[in-house]
């Protein structure tokens, strides 16, 4: 009982140091308490601390350092690392099936992670339908506990996904879940009662578990002192935490999380730091910065379902035209890298190199002079071509179809500027580069959300300028974003975009349980969709974060950035 007792004094003083340090009162007294907590400031709290409403980035990263999933991707690539399991799944062709062994491992309330959880997990998921897994889990005919630390999975057919998504799925504890799924069961809508229910004390097998959240203020995530992983070495990385807990501070605004962190008020700013800010803290002595590249894209979509843009020539010379290195430089102020493909090369064992370049390493007039011969070639003409008999570049005017009728004026639509910048003014750089050729193209910002419903769901659009900030490590999206039975009101095909053998090629893919057999499938669609050219890929913005010098060490950098739970799980305190 006196462990008890000392166990809740402590934890009561850690949340009172939590709560002056968010309060901002009492600094040097709050510091006393709290070295071996690290303050993070972030933009946004989280939405909801229910796993499976949790899609929003605020809440899927306190998530994700609460709950565990049975295999995580290590940070130096696209290796499949045994977290919760304890070695790599094993796989039964002739049954097609899949046995994986778990590790002895705890949740935050002390009781025993078993088998029995993870069957647990994956029925919930089927039998609710669940929004955000429920794709990766609908080709599992079975899962079965073979016994307290042993599940065995049964496919109905071959599905690459399993490996690389479906293993990654956060296991649920039955215990806890168990009578909410069959409250909201008996419910009219069972799905919506499930999304619906105030998660305020989840048990998670995570290095984290929470301590207190005040609504608008912060988030006090305490160390779990059951975490599996501590004292352990996994992918070469001794784990802790090493730490005692962490601080999620909600700023609201970059400009005062910044302020924040040079003052020394937190010790990392959990966001990637606007170009405008760079400058003033690579000039600050007591702020690193860490760079690392992004899983992104942002790009040029096309509506092939309407001239001109279902001639292939017109979409290659308009990416002939886009200087990508100008958006970069001029409108992300240096702070992304060039996109030939839409699989980001930061992603290496899946990224395709060997891509068609339109317009790369050319100047303007060497873009000019090779758009104007593709489209020439291909029967387009113009009252005053942007090349003249002496091979001069001038201002194009008046261009005309291969039928001899005029181009008419259409639209690019792109975010507003409040909403992402980046995005509106590389629609306007798009514009200019194509009117100087007379390409009569006019870029306009549309609010977000009446944005996304005219091209996905009235499909009412000529071009847009879109992207996605987080893409799966699995490149699967490929198949969603091109397939001809995603071209439909809501799907992903946006672009309309239908070839028979891309189809076949992403068929294939989608069904190749060798990585090997996959990464040849996935680099052929690369260079098929960089052919036929329904999207230009623009850019990947660059992950700028930045930390404090005197506070804690060992950060892990990756794809995404160094606020990463090996981060969390190996950072010490400097001496």
């Amino acid at each position: 009982m006196a462990a008890g007792v000392g166990e809740k004094i402590r934890r009561a003083l850690l949340g009172a140091a939590a709560a002056l340090l968010c309060l901002g009162l009492a600094a040097g007294a709050a510091r006393a308490l709290s070295d071996d907590i690290i303050r993070v400031g972030v933009l946004e709290e989280p939405k909801s601390l229910n796993l499976w409403l949790a899609n929003d980035t605020w809440s899927q990263r306190v998530v994700d350092l609460i709950y565990e999933p049975l295999y995580v991707h290590g940070p130096k690539g696209q290796e499949l690392v045994p977290w919760l399991a304890a070695g790599p799944p094993q796989f039964d062709a002739a049954q097609l099936a899949y046995t994986v062994k778990l590790r002895p491992a705890k949740w935050s309330d002390g009781s025993d992670l078993t088998a029995q959880d993870v069957v647990f997990t994956g029925k919930l998921i089927q039998d609710f339908q669940m929004p955000l897994h429920s794709s990766k889990w609908k080709f599992i005919k079975k899962v079965e506990a073979l016994d307290k630390h042993t599940v065995r999975y049964w496919l109905q057919k071959p599905k690459a996904i399993f490996l690389s998504r479906t293993l990654l799925t956060p296991i649920v504890q039955k215990k806890q879940w168990e009578p909410i799924a069959k409250s909201a069961q008996g419910a009219q809508k069972p799905l919506q009662v499930l999304l619906r229910h105030k998660m305020d004390k989840p048990v998670g097998t995570g290095p984290f578990m929470l301590a207190s959240w005040k609504r608008g203020v912060f988030v006090y995530l305490l160390r779990n002192p059951h975490f599996f992983g501590r004292n352990q070495t996994i992918a070469g990385y001794p784990l802790g935490p090493y730490i005692k807990g962490m601080i999620l501070k909600v700023f609201g605004t970059a400009d005062a999380a910044v302020l924040a962190l040079r003052k020394g008020e937190i010790d990392y700013y959990w966001n990637s730091i606007q170009p405008g800010y760079i400058q003033q803290i690579k000039d600050d002595p007591e702020v690193k910065l860490f760079v690392n590249k992004k899983s992104a894209v942002y790009f040029l979509g096309f509506n092939l379902r309407k001239a001109p843009f279902n001639d292939v020539n017109f979409r290659r010379a308009v990416a002939t035209l886009v200087s990508k290195e100008f958006i970069i430089q001029r409108i992300l102020q240096g702070e992304a890298e060039v996109m030939h493909s839409l699989v980001p090369p930061g992603n290496e064992f899946y990224y395709n190199p060997q891509v068609p370049r339109y317009g790369d390493g050319l100047d303007w007039n060497q873009r000019v002079q090779t758009a104007y011969q593709i489209l020439k070639k291909a029967g387009y003409t113009w009252q005053v071509p942007p090349v003249n008999a002496s091979g001069e570049v001038v201002k194009g005017q008046g261009i005309r179809l291969p039928g001899g009728q005029p181009l008419a004026e259409f639209t690019i639509l792109t975010p507003p500027a409040d909403y992402d910048p980046h995005r509106a003014m590389s629609g306007q750089m798009i514009q200019e580069w194509l009117r100087a050729v007379g390409i009569p193209a006019l870029s306009r910002p549309m609010s977000f959300g009446a944005m996304v419903q005219r091209i996905k769901d009235q499909r009412d659009f000529d071009c847009f300028v879109l992207g996605y900030a987080k893409l799966s490590l699995d490149p699967g999206y490929l198949r969603a974003f091109f397939h001809s039975a995603m071209d439909r009101p809501r799907g992903y095909n946006m672009s309309g975009y239908r070839n028979p053998d891309f189809d076949r090629l992403a068929d294939e893919s989608e069904n190749a349980m060798d990585p090997a057999v996959r990464r040849q499938l996935i680099h052929k669609m690369q260079a098929m969709i960089m052919q036929d050219l329904p999207y230009v890929p623009l850019y990947n913005p660059l992950v700028v974060e930045g930390v404090r010098k005197n506070r804690f060490s060992g950060w892990v950098p990756s794809l995404g950035g160094i606020g990463n739970e090996w981060s969390f799980c190996v950072i010490k305190l400097v001496k």
